[in-house]
């Protein structure tokens, strides 16, 4: 198996444009089609017996790197190069957890949590399609989500136009380049929830058209289906959730870091090694 028959990432590869208006009001961004759900992984039937050996040495010893490490370590392996057989047999044994990402500029990221909190794929695409990078990492999240957020964001985004009808736009604007422009990492977010304020239409869309909706998505259904991405000012984000009819039922600003509910928790995390460890344990007295 190559790395183009992995599972479809859930998040389609499209950039929404910001701020779009139709007969009733402005269309908020556009939730995810076509997401998957949590996947657990399950132990191989048939597999080859030098298949399984090679997945028990690999996952072995990157479970003890891990450990070692612990959650910011962010121990790796290379997935790219291996035999089809053994990759196939590691995308059984992950699973597929919560979180899916996936960058558009100036690299092609993807990144999908496994089963298993805080153990991440992340994949590099070229433009024609090829699998540059494959690899199995963990941390709270990739660091490539927050590196494409830095380097496709301004520090600085000045004000917009506002049209006819704006209410508090003026003052939302001027209040998010203060918290951007003053943020510093380790910091609690700075959190502006839309859904609790009295905002128009003209509000909204000029929001919308102002920060826009830019090169990183991140879709979570830890919390139900959150939806993240970055916007062109750095360091502030649209957190928005959705129900299970896809309606949004709560839109958000985030001024900080990775919002925290994409996040791999510590607890989570040590929960993982020792679940793997579990796993690999019965993977070799089934082979």
């Amino acid at each position: 198996m190559n790395p183009a028959s992995l599972r479809p990432f859930p998040i389609p590869v499209v950039a929404l444009g910001p701020g779009s208006q139709d007969d009733d009001g402005p269309a908020y961004l556009a939730m995810p089609q076509g997401m998957q759900t949590f996947s657990a992984p399950y132990l191989p039937d048939g597999a080859a017996p030098d298949a399984v050996a090679a997945v028990l040495g690999l996952l072995g010893d990157f479970v003890d790197q891990a450990a070692a490490r612990g959650l910011d370590g962010a121990a790796s392996i290379d997935l790219l190069g291996l035999d089809p057989a053994v990759r196939d047999l590691i995308n059984q044994s992950l699973g597929f957890g919560e979180v899916s990402a996936f960058t558009t500029a100036p690299r092609h990221w993807r990144v999908q949590e496994t089963a298993f909190a805080g153990f991440w794929r992340v994949l590099e695409i070229a433009d024609d399609g090829r699998f540059l990078s494959d690899r199995l990492q963990t941390g709270a999240i990739p660091d490539v989500l927050a590196a494409t957020m830095d380097a496709c964001a301004g520090s600085e985004l000045a004000a917009p136009d506002y049209p006819a009808g704006c209410m508090n736009a003026p003052a939302l604007v001027e209040e998010i380049r203060m918290q951007a422009a003053a943020w510093q990492p380790g910091q609690a977010a700075h959190v502006i929830n839309l859904s609790l304020l009295p905002v128009s239409e003209p509000d909204l869309d000029t929001l919308y058209g102002w920060l826009g909706h830019r090169e990183v998505s991140i879709l979570s259904r830890g919390y139900g289906n959150c939806r993240i991405t970055s916007t062109r000012l750095k360091n502030v984000w649209w957190v928005q959730y959705f129900n299970s009819m896809d309606v949004l039922i709560l839109n958000s600003i985030e001024v900080g870091g990775m919002p925290e509910v994409a996040l791999a928790a510590p607890e989570d995390f040590a929960d993982s090694l020792q679940r793997l460890q579990e796993y690999l344990e019965m993977m070799a007295e089934n082979a």
